[in-house]
């Protein structure tokens, strides 16, 4: 994003924004610059969608372009930018040094960003709570969690798109009914009901008007991990104002718009495909064909706040993200042999024990109680019987 400073009217210091607040703070006076409150306007023209074979056709299409400084990390390929003046840091998404000049791209300037909601704090209380919830996760991992190093706040872009559709398609639907068989059993006839399905031919037609699809328009991580920080509130959305990235990252878009569509595409027809067989109805369905229009397609470039940790740990590293609006975390799932170790050594000692007992005892044995001076196998607890 363009380098701008946000000095403190105090000591001059670069103030950085406050997460959840709607102000700027010094880090080292502690004074608090409020953002300018946008009006109505603004915001109903940031979040103007724009036409999206418009865009394609003539590159721009209404969309308003940004020259980017960013440093590029060797090892993963990630392009972020950093505060001005930034020449060495390390890569939010892998933990490479980076120490190298910034390269400059012209990219689709981000039309809104949801703010930081959650302070650096918070995100790692989340991500260590996620930690502690994890069965045979390292122990160490945790407490090196704990007190690593800062956690790097960072603005990740998404595409969002709208469009309209409409589907025509061919199918069948398959409905159960049951009728009554018999059959022979040790000699003895019994009577089941076999289950049978009756299909017949249809066709019909779907429509749906697709709000917001968001697509990650990063490759830097794992989509899985992003898409397990669903759901946003984009209701939240605010213009894009580079007082919001004072003292964060952000990522530049390494999914285009023409890549970015066609993966909403897929999301659209995934759920498209759900409504024609709700649509088709029954027990079963089955669709021969369908054909969809699309229309009126549109989207809009935006920012969304992830707090994010590259720790490497016993030779390994591992990645953990924070939603920065709700906390929701995702990562690497780590894994601690011993603990692994431990817990098949102790479900081994558990079926030997109960092994030895049903052995000792034998199937259909008890163990009886005399008033506490004894106990033989006659009676006893039923517990055991059942090898308890």
């Amino acid at each position: 994003m363009p380098d701008q400073r946000f000095p403190c009217e105090n000591c001059g210091a670069q103030l950085v924004f406050a997460p959840g607040q709607t102000s700027l703070a010094c880090p080292y006076c502690g004074h608090v610059q409020e953002i300018p409150e946008g009006e109505a306007e603004d915001l109903s023209q940031a979040l103007q969608e724009i036409d999206y074979s418009s865009a394609i056709a003539r590159l721009e299409g209404g969309a308003t372009y940004e020259e980017t400084r960013v440093l590029r990390c060797p090892n993963c390929g990630a392009e972020t930018s950093f505060p001005e003046g930034t020449r060495a840091a390390t890569c939010p998404f892998c933990a490479t040094p980076l120490v190298t000049e910034a390269s400059t791209h012209r990219q689709i300037e981000p039309a809104a960003l949801i703010p930081f909601q959650l302070s650096e704090a918070q995100a790692r209380d989340a991500m260590t709570r996620w930690l502690g919830s994890l069965w045979f996760a390292p122990n160490g991992l945790q407490d090196y969690a704990r007190r690593g190093r800062k956690m790097d706040g960072i603005y990740v872009p998404y595409w969002t798109f709208d469009a309209d559709t409409a589907t025509d398609y061919r199918g069948q639907r398959g409905d159960d009914y049951y009728v009554t068989r018999t059959r022979t059993v040790n000699g003895k006839t019994q009577t089941y009901q076999e289950r049978r399905t009756r299909w017949r031919s249809v066709s019909g037609h779907v429509a749906r008007f697709f709000n917001d699809v968001l697509v990650l328009a990063s490759t830097s991580l794992p989509r899985g991990h992003t898409d397990g920080l669903e759901p946003w509130d984009l209701s939240a959305l605010a213009p894009y104002r580079a007082d919001y990235l004072s003292g964060f990252g952000a990522e530049s878009y390494h999914v285009d718009l023409k890549e970015g569509f066609t993966l909403a595409r897929a999301r659209m027809d995934a759920q498209i495909e759900l409504d024609i067989r709700r649509d088709i109805g029954g027990d079963h369905q089955r669709i021969s064909s369908k054909r969809t229009e699309i229309s009126d397609v549109t989207f809009k470039h935006v920012l969304l706040p992830v707090w994010m940790a590259a720790y490497k740990f016993q030779d390994r590293s591992f990645r953990f993200v924070v939603n920065g609006q709700t906390g929701k975390v995702q990562g690497e799932r780590p894994w601690s042999k011993w603990k692994i170790f431990l817990a098949i050594l102790l479900a081994l000692i558990v079926a030997g024990v109960a092994a030895y007992l049903y052995q000792l005892y034998g199937e259909g044995g008890s163990i009886s109680f005399d008033g506490g001076a004894g106990f033989g196998q006659d009676a006893g607890p039923s517990w055991l019987d059942e090898g308890g």
